[in-house]
């Protein structure tokens, strides 16, 4: 489902190349969940938005779906996330002047699916978010908006989930909450799900758990 081969990427800083990752070999399975921990500045944001083809390495090969999407353009590797990937960010990503539904049913519209409006409803019952389906972000708490965010993201029906500190703005509780229903909502639809944290109680709920240091990535072993 995704791949890299011998991935590296490197900015340029003053006085010369700053590297962010280095050698990366990685394969993601249809139907996995897989953790990418380690400290701030490893480089685990960075490689999540490279796999997802937000961005492309300097070097080295990334596919998705049999698909290299390394020497892509914009506009082609644009198609690719519109077709496989949905996102969950930390700080929810809502457009603000968009109601709950409206903000769920919005990349539905973008992929011309007649039936947006039926569906978003379905996802922001399924959230248990029912009545505040008119509700602006401003008027919802930080779990209601991640619910949300969270309903947005599977009502795309996307066969990729990349989620960027799902629960990193939530109090322990409220992430909690959020943790069961991220990993039950996608075992009901059989996502492949990838996300990085910083909590150990998120990641030992995937089924792998790898480790990113210095750029460099190693798998945990249980």
């Amino acid at each position: 489902m995704i791949k890299a081969s011998d991935v590296s990427h490197s900015v340029a800083v003053h006085g010369g190349q700053l590297q962010i990752l280095k050698n990366i070999n990685l394969d993601i399975h249809k139907g996995e969940t897989v953790a990418i921990v380690g400290a701030s500045g490893s480089g685990k944001t960075t490689l999540l938005g490279m796999l997802a083809g937000l961005d492309v390495p300097s070097s080295g090969e990334l596919t998705i779906n049999n698909t290299s999407i390394s020497a892509l353009d914009e506009e082609a590797r644009s198609t690719i996330r519109r077709d496989y990937v949905a996102f969950v960010f930390q700080n929810f990503q809502l457009l603000e002047s968009l109601t709950a539904l409206e903000n769920i049913m919005l990349p539905l519209e973008v992929k011309g699916d007649k039936q947006a409006e039926k569906k978003a409803a379905s996802y922001l019952e399924r959230v248990g978010l029912k009545l505040r389906a008119q509700h602006y972000p401003r008027q919802l708490s930080g779990g209601e908006q991640q619910r949300i965010a969270l309903a947005r993201a599977f009502a795309c029906e996307a066969p990729i989930i990349f989620a960027d500190e799902p629960t990193g703005n939530l109090d322990a509780e409220t992430g909690a909450l959020i943790t069961e229903l991220l990993f039950s909502m996608n075992a009901e639809s059989d996502t492949t799900l990838v996300l990085v944290t910083h909590s150990a109680e998120l990641a030992e709920r995937c089924q792998r758990q790898l480790t990113m240091h210095a750029g460099q990535l190693s798998e945990h072993c249980r």
